[in-house]
């Protein structure tokens, strides 16, 4: 195998390389990769993309950044092996559509503000993949997204056709109502029933989040950190009064979870 170094590699140097990886004399096991079976790595080096951005860290995002790039031309190569789409073909296709969703960067179009771009850029994408209903746009949701993010998305698109609460005050109420809902399934111990009020209990909660300006996904996100911030001064707490967590009884638990709170 030839392959040069350098001091310095553009984005030709890694197709290449990834070329050479897949190829018969390159590695076993990335010539055994496939879409499916690379797909967890692309989700999770996606978020670890997202984690270098919400720690402000330009020299993490600069590699995170990368490994998704590796990615995309990981199965973008496994695409020109099967001889259906190149890379340039993934290039060319994403810089026509930038052209055709900003008609007033790059045509005659007029937009006032910002609203008036997000307007044109849904009509602009409903028409071009041919989308003529609003049930139409609810299905194109990707169904792999985060059910948070999903349902947020859902209810965005919804709201665009005009089926929507007109203010969080009735969203809350509903949020209220599925609680009751949902603690009926629970005495009635209604296994398949429980399943489904717990999800519209957590739909309607996504609901009051949306109408409250605020993004479902970063709000829970954001509870996970507090617990497990909270929980490690529980289990100092347990520590210096040599309690036991597996073995404590419920107001010990409770008890020191109200002094960490305070904390």
């Amino acid at each position: 195998m030839t392959f040069k170094q350098k001091q310095s590699y553009g984005i030709e140097d890694l197709r290449e390389i990834m070329r050479v990886l897949r190829s018969e004399s390159g590695c076993p096991w990335d010539r055994e990769q496939t879409h499916a079976s690379i797909r967890k790595d692309f989700i999770e080096e996606t978020y670890e993309a997202i984690e270098a951005i919400d720690q402000n860290d330009p020299a993490m995002l600069r590699e995170e950044l990368g490994d998704v790039l590796l990615q995309i031309v990981f199965h973008t190569q496994m695409e020109e092996e099967a001889g259906t789409f190149s890379f340039d073909d993934v290039v060319d296709e994403i810089c026509k559509k930038l052209i055709i969703r900003h008609p007033h960067v790059f045509g005659d179009a007029q937009v006032s503000n910002v609203s008036d771009v997000l307007d044109q850029w849904t009509r602009i994408k409903q028409e071009t993949k041919g989308q003529t209903t609003a049930s139409e746009t609810l299905d194109a949701v990707p169904k792999q997204l985060p059910a948070l993010m999903r349902a947020q998305k859902v209810q965005g698109r919804a709201k665009k056709a005009g089926f929507d609460y007109p203010d969080v005050t009735m969203a809350f109420d509903d949020l209220k109502s599925e609680v009751i809902e949902l603690s009926a399934a629970m005495d009635a111990q209604d296994a398949d029933n429980i399943k489904e009020e717990l999800g519209d209990v957590l739909f309607a909660a996504v609901n009051v989040a949306r109408l409250c300006g605020e993004d479902a996904e970063e709000a829970l996100t954001g509870s996970c950190n507090k617990f497990i911030a909270r929980f490690k001064h529980v289990e100092a707490l347990a520590a210096a009064e040599q309690v036991d967590l597996k073995t404590a009884s419920i107001e010990t638990l409770l008890t020191l979870w109200k002094k960490a709170k305070q904390l």
